[in-house]
């Protein structure tokens, strides 16, 4: 399609949305401040930049062996850099520690400073983009199965230790950005086989989050994230999600959702409403669970629909932030990253569109017909060519287009590697 066919279906779409209620113009300015946070983890399948760095381990797992993958900070620089070309919008970049830009020089997670991410401050600044980031419990000697939750002393501080420099970190990168930084714990403590301790993990891992929460900073923002399990640690996990809803909600703390970490037919978009009711934010990791926290690449899915039109039915689209969290070695990572952020955006745009009021008066009215009736129409309606038209006013290729520009992408560079 070319941009007057664009345009004209987007009149169109314009047309039948407005019958409804619906101003796709202001749905168009709210797309373009809905900003996602890209995970740089998908670029190089979570390896990272330590001069050591060993086998991913820690209750996950990367599948597949496409070539191309990033090798070095300057080649996932420049992955990233093209899979935002393809994306519309302006969207932020979420870093795990493990992604410092430490050269040769070892050095230990409880020794990093922020100047190991001046580099990565720098980079940002000058594309105008926002950081985010992570502490990073696994693919270390120390890691084993438990983290802060361990019961050695020595071993519980040293992750501490790296925590709260995490800590310090996020809060000189949201200053250095004048806008906050949003941190994310999750460690994967839990134990393989039956455990008798359960009471003790989890109120050694209490002491270790009081501990390392106990200094406020102004520029960076602190969530917690839960898991059902990892691979290896099957049958306990100590940050479970009634460990986390709790601390969170007692400490008025923000709680990431991550729609792999929970079970297969749970809704994670029933929890939206519940979680805002008790803390002030939710961070979302969004990815696609296939029967276990898999992390395949982000579709347009019944779960994801769901949880973003959970976010827009319930207002609270400025109390909740966006990322991604998936990593697939099975194909292109720079056309995985395409497809999830776009998959996002469109779940977003649909959610957007929903003549969610007049729906909202049928429910109250008691007119069940009417709200399964307009629920089921409004899922036909145009919305595709309000995207499309985002996508032109972004100046990304728009349908399928992008695949090209990745396929040209792959044979010019990452092929090269």
């Amino acid at each position: 399609m070319n941009a007057e066919q664009i345009k004209q279906a987007y009149e169109i779409a314009k047309e039948r949305y407005a019958a409804y209620g619906i101003d796709t113009d202001k749905v168009l300015d709210q797309l373009q401040n809905f900003h996602l946070s890209m995970h740089c983890w998908q670029a190089d399948d979570v390896a990272g930049f330590e001069p050591n760095a060993g086998a991913l381990t820690g209750g996950i797992q990367v599948n597949g062996n496409y070539p191309g993958k990033a090798r070095n900070i300057d080649e996932l620089r420049a992955d990233i850099l093209y899979a935002m070309s393809l994306i519309p919008g302006k969207h932020r970049l979420n870093l795990h520690e493990i992604y410092g830009d430490f050269g040769s020089t070892y050095v230990d997670r409880d020794q990093v400073t922020p100047e190991h991410f001046k580099s990565w401050i720098d980079w940002a600044l000058e594309h105008d983009i926002k950081l985010d980031f992570n502490s990073t419990s696994f693919s270390h000697p120390k890691s084993g199965d438990l983290s802060l939750a361990n019961p050695d002393k020595s071993i519980r501080d040293f992750w501490i230790e790296h925590s709260k420099r995490c800590r310090e970190i996020a809060n000189v990168i949201g200053e250095a950005q004048n806008d906050p930084c949003i941190m994310n714990t999750w460690v994967h403590d839990g134990s393989k086989d039956i455990t008798v301790n359960r009471y003790l993990y989890r109120e050694l891992l209490k002491d270790s989050l009081d501990q390392i929460f106990e200094h406020r900073y102004d520029w960076m923002k602190d969530c917690v994230e839960s898991k059902v399990f990892g691979i290896g640690l099957e049958s306990f996990t100590a940050g479970s999600n009634d460990f986390y809803t709790a601390y969170a909600a007692k400490n008025d703390m923000m709680i990431t959702l991550d729609t792999g970490h929970f079970h297969p037919t749970e809704s994670v978009a029933d929890k939206v409403s519940s979680m805002l009711l008790f803390v002030p934010e939710l961070m979302l990791h969004v990815s696609r669970p296939i029967r276990w926290d898999s992390d395949h690449v982000t579709i347009m899915d019944d779960p994801t629909m769901d949880l973003f039109s959970e976010i827009v039915r319930a207002g609270a689209l400025n109390r909740v932030h966006y990322g991604l969290d998936y990593f697939d070695g099975t194909l292109n990572r720079i056309g995985a990253y395409v497809i999830g952020s776009r998959a996002a955006q469109k779940c977003m745009c649909r959610a957007l569109l929903e003549p969610t009021e007049s729906i909202r008066k049928d429910e109250l009215a008691d007119k069940k017909f009417q709200r399964l009736a307009m629920l089921e129409e409004a899922k036909a309606l145009p919305w595709n060519a309000v995207y499309d038209m985002f996508c032109l006013k972004n100046n990304v290729p728009v349908g399928a287009d992008f695949i090209g520009a990745v396929e040209k992408y792959e044979a010019d560079v990452t092929s090269k590697r």
